[in-house]
């Protein structure tokens, strides 16, 4: 059973999610909490494995929450799925580089919502592309690159898994393009995962972005950064 807490201002918000979270039977809703503040404590003391977190909140918004419970060695198993809206693109990367697991957007479908939490549950990362998109936007539109430090730390074959997650492919895809089997193709990502101190899949794509290793327009053939590992 993935245990879900809920945290988002608009108690009709949080009223909607808990049945359609809870559906399918392998999911169930252990607190909500209306801003990030009183979500921290609701997390500190249910210890969920899945926060599902709005962004925009009074007192403390999704954002800082985030951080907070990515920053508390006591909430490492804990993964951070954010919810925002169409309107919310100066939160989004912001949110991003806070540590949270999975960026949707609250139009997502109810089976998309259960099957983004299983995945972070299961220890994924989950990206909207729409959302996806708005992160790279804000990275591509900011300041160049200043160096390329990440990519001087990598061998060859690292930077190339590298640019091919930050394109959106899965372990699969990376495997076929770059002859490696699966589990060598895992292998890979797990170690760019530890030498450059990321929490998860998400933040090596910003990292691919953010190094200039790759840039919009680069996605795999029929891929995108979705809803999958």
């Amino acid at each position: 059973m993935i245990r879900l807490a809920i945290v988002d201002d608009q108690e009709l918000v949080r009223a909607g999610l808990r049945p359609l979270a809870e559906r399918d039977g392998d999911i169930a809703v252990v607190g909500e909490a209306a801003d990030g503040q009183a979500g921290l404590a609701l997390v500190r003391r249910v210890q969920p494995d899945v926060v599902l977190m709005d962004v925009r909140m009074p007192r403390v918004d999704g954002i800082e929450a985030t951080r907070a419970i990515v920053a508390d060695p006591a909430l490492r198993h804990v993964r951070v799925l954010v919810l925002t809206t169409f309107d919310e693109d100066e939160h989004v990367f912001a949110a991003v580089r806070a540590g949270a697991a999975g960026y949707l957007l609250k139009d997502v479908t109810p089976s998309d919502l259960r099957t983004a939490v299983r995945a972070v549950a299961a220890g994924d990362s989950v990206l909207s592309p729409a959302v996806t998109a708005r992160v790279m936007r804000a990275v591509t539109t900011g300041p160049p690159p200043s160096g390329n430090e990440v990519l001087d730390a990598l061998t060859d074959r690292e930077r190339e898994v590298l640019g091919a997650v930050g394109r959106g492919l899965t372990n699969a895809e990376i495997a076929a393009e770059l002859f490696l089997s699966p589990a060598t193709a895992r292998t890979y990502v797990s170690r760019l995962l530890t030498r450059l101190d990321a929490r998860d899949r998400a933040a090596l794509v910003v990292l691919a972005y953010e190094s200039g290793l790759v840039r919009p327009g680069s996605r795999g053939p029929g891929t995108h950064p979705g809803l999958r590992p």
